[in-house]
Parts: C-alpha cells; sequence; structure tokens
C-alpha cells in the first residue's frame, strides 16, 4: 500500500512538471539541437539542396576574421557592461534603500530606463551622440572641448554603446538588489554598531554575503544580455564604423538575414551557445562556493 502511494505521488510530480518539460524541449532544447543539425550542412539553394558538409561550416568560422574581432568586441563588452552595470545597481539599491526624502521618485528614476523599448532607447541616444547638434558635443562645448563623432570613430563606437547599456540595465538590477535588501534584517545592521564594525566592514562581511544570492542571478543576467545586444547595435551602428561595433548576435543576425547564408548563420549561433554554456558554468562553479542562501 505505501509503495503504491509512494508511486502516485511519483506519477503527480511528473505530471505536474510535464508541462514546463514539453515548453522546454519543445522551445529549447529541440532548437538547440536543430541548429547544430542544421550547422552541419551547406546552405540550400533555388537549384541546388543542403548537402552535408561536417564540419566545415567550423573550419570556415575559425578563419572568418569578421568573427574573430565579434568575438574579442563582445568579450570586451561583457568585461565592461557587467561589473560597471552590477556595480553601479547595487549602489543605487543602496541609495534608495536608506531613509532620505524623495527615494519614491528615485526609484522611479533609476527604473525608467528599463522600462523603455530597447529601440527607443537607441533612438534617443543616437540624438545625444550626433556630432555637433547631440547632447554630448553640446556638453562638451560648454566645456570648450571639440566635437567628437562617438558612434562613427573606431575607437569610441563601442565605448559608447557600452553606456547606453550601462544605463539601460542598472535600473532593472538594482529592482533585485532593493527587494534583497529589504529582506535583511535591521538588527543585523544593529549588533554591528553594537561590535564597533565600520559601515565598510559592515557592508563587506555582512551585507556582500547576504547579497551573494542575488548578485549570481544578476551576473547571469548581465552575462546574458551582453551576448544579446543586437537591437542597440542594429540602429545606432549596424557594427561599424570597419566592424569596431559589431557583436556576435548582430553578425549572427547579418550572416543569417543580410548574406542569407542560413548553415553559417546556425554554426555561430552553436559557437555562442558554447561560449555562454561554459562561461555560465564557471560562474555558477566559481560563485556558488561563496554563496550562502537562506
Amino acid at each position: 500500500m505505501r509503495d503504491t502511494t509512494s508511486s502516485m505521488h511519483a506519477v503527480h510530480g511528473w505530471l505536474l512538471l510535464l508541462p514546463a518539460m514539453v515548453l522546454l524541449i519543445a522551445f529549447t532544447h529541440y532548437p538547440a539541437l536543430a541548429t547544430f543539425w542544421h550547422s552541419l550542412f551547406s546552405t540550400p539553394k533555388a537549384t541546388r539542396p543542403a548537402v552535408f558538409v561536417g564540419l566545415d561550416n567550423y573550419r570556415a568560422m575559425m578563419e572568418d576574421p569578421v568573427f574573430w574581432q565579434a568575438f574579442w568586441n563582445n568579450m570586451a563588452f561583457a568585461a565592461v557592461t557587467i561589473p560597471v552595470s552590477v556595480g553601479v545597481a547595487l549602489l543605487m539599491a543602496l541609495w534608495v534603500n536608506g531613509r532620505l526624502a524623495g527615494r519614491g521618485f528615485l526609484r522611479l528614476a533609476y527604473f525608467t530606463p528599463t522600462v523603455l523599448p530597447m529601440v527607443a532607447v537607441a533612438n534617443i541616444w543616437l540624438f545625444f551622440y550626433t556630432p555637433q547638434y547631440g547632447l554630448v558635443d553640446q556638453l562638451a562645448g560648454l566645456l570648450g572641448l571639440a566635437g567628437h563623432n562617438w558612434l562613427g570613430s573606431k575607437s569610441t563606437a563601442l565605448a559608447a554603446l557600452m553606456i547606453v547599456t550601462i544605463w539601460k540595465e542598472a535600473g532593472f538590477f538594482m529592482i533585485f538588489y532593493l527587494a534583497a535588501l529589504q529582506q535583511i534584517p535591521p538588527v543585523l545592521g544593529e549588533a554591528a554598531r553594537l561590535e564597533g564594525a565600520s559601515r565598510t566592514q559592515y557592508f563587506f562581511r555582512v551585507l556582500l554575503p547576504l547579497l551573494m544570492p542575488t548578485t549570481l542571478f544578476v551576473l547571469i543576467n548581465a552575462l546574458i544580455n551582453a551576448f544579446r545586444m543586437v537591437d542597440h547595435v542594429l540602429v545606432m551602428t549596424r557594427g561599424g564604423p570597419d566592424n569596431a561595433s559589431t557583436l556576435l548576435l548582430y553578425y549572427i543576425y547579418e550572416v543569417g538575414f543580410s548574406f542569407w547564408d542560413t548553415s553559417y548563420a546556425a554554426t555561430l549561433s552553436v559557437s555562442l551557445l558554447v561560449i555562454l554554456a561554459v562561461t555560465a558554468l564557471v560562474k555558477f562553479r566559481w560563485l556558488d562556493r561563496r554563496t550562502h542562501y537562506q
């Protein structure tokens, strides 16, 4: 009787998981496997069907200078935007979590960029970066500095995109940190003050360890966002000048929908998926040891 009850509970549990499993397999695992299979074939043409080519597309990718430039651009983009946006988000959350006048307005102001559509944000900053007439050059003129074509220069195009990304994402991550801070009992701060701990010691010894689960979640989301950036690139630079601001997802979009080389686009997509999986796995293995769940 007990075995029958356990079996019924197990079946009931699997039935509850079934809808989520079906959606996960249908929209995540199957597309990933289908993309990998498609990358092993040539792109079909009007008069020529797809032919199995094995790893030829991957060999071509390794010899593609544009791919490597997009890869290193994306690595630099992630290395800057992830820590800066997360750090700014934490600072903003600490500020608006305190008792200060107008903190509701500050929270709204910080969160506003998050609710704006990506294309709208890109167009706003496109106006800011407009040479001579944009807000950035107008402010530079007031300071006696010369104007600059921020999006048209190889040395500043990628950095300009980084600033836009940090501006948009910091408010989104702030919400998670703010929610986590409000779950921390105030008695911990009072106990730290009674023990003579400074604000710096309280932050690094108490707050930061308690915020590690939120930090892990935010870092994974920031990683995904850094490698799926395409809207801003499409509207603001289109990968230029001379591929200086080309990121991996934009290159995949360009290969798949501008050059119509679907097999090579599938190859690039598989490579991006592997990069994300390996990076996320390293983050989980490294940060999970430093994460304490309540």
